[in-house]
């Protein structure tokens, strides 16, 4: 089993059928003695997920920003509206905001163990994307391919990178629009969304993301 490296994010696991969501202006309060540490010390994410908003201005010398002696006003950021729901045994998983929609699939309802054939429901469980994306007339997708940490990493970024390529494959063939841009690759076991100290936690991890930008910003 490897060591997850520092910069990979740890998510913290939803209920089944449940929705989260939180609308948040964050104003960093930087202390001047703080070493150089931002409130932008983020772990990385994968692309297409951050926030496409511009952050508002926020005047430091604004009467009504009261701070402590020697603390100044780092950079204000938007975090995004998001809302979760997950199937009750966590096969599907539907995030949204308002700039995007990201659908995860976990690789059991569309693999074989440690394999990159497509199961015969798995274009089903696909065709419900192609909707979506039909209905948000989406012309830049997204299709990434996670793995749990067992196994070594390369195996991971294989399998990952080809589990992508398969669901992207029933992409085209369904939505046949020359017009839309992909963008597939595979992540092994980087960005879990789940604990991968345990079996669940692992069953999670391994899925297929498809994601497009929504509300006129493709």
């Amino acid at each position: 089993m490897r060591a997850t490296t520092p910069h990979r994010l740890k998510a913290h696991v939803r209920p089944a059928a449940t929705s989260l969501a939180a609308a948040v202006l964050l104003f960093g309060f930087q202390l001047a003695t703080a070493n150089g540490a931002s409130a932008d010390d983020d772990p990385s994410i994968p692309p297409g997920s951050e926030s496409t908003y511009t952050p508002p201005k926020i005047d430091s010398n604004n009467p009504g920003l009261k701070m402590r002696d020697g603390t100044t006003l780092a950079d204000s950021r938007v975090l995004d509206i998001v809302s979760i729901v997950e199937s009750e045994g966590g096969e599907e998983r539907r995030e949204e905001t308002n700039s995007n929609l990201k659908f995860a699939l976990q690789a059991e309802v569309l693999f074989s163990k440690d394999s990159a054939n497509l199961s015969p429901q798995a274009n089903g469980r696909i065709a419900a994307i192609v909707a979506e994306i039909k209905k948000h007339n989406a012309k830049r997708i997204r299709v990434f391919g996670f793995t749990d940490n067992l196994g070594t990493y390369e195996h991971g970024q294989v399998l990952s990178k080809k589990r992508a390529g398969a669901v992207h494959g029933v992409l085209t063939q369904q939505l046949a629009d020359a017009g839309i841009t992909y963008e597939v690759r595979g992540y092994s076991e980087d960005y879990p969304i789940a604990d991968n100290a345990t079996e669940e936690g692992r069953t999670k991890n391994r899925r297929v993301e498809v994601s497009f930008p929504t509300g006129g910003s493709s």
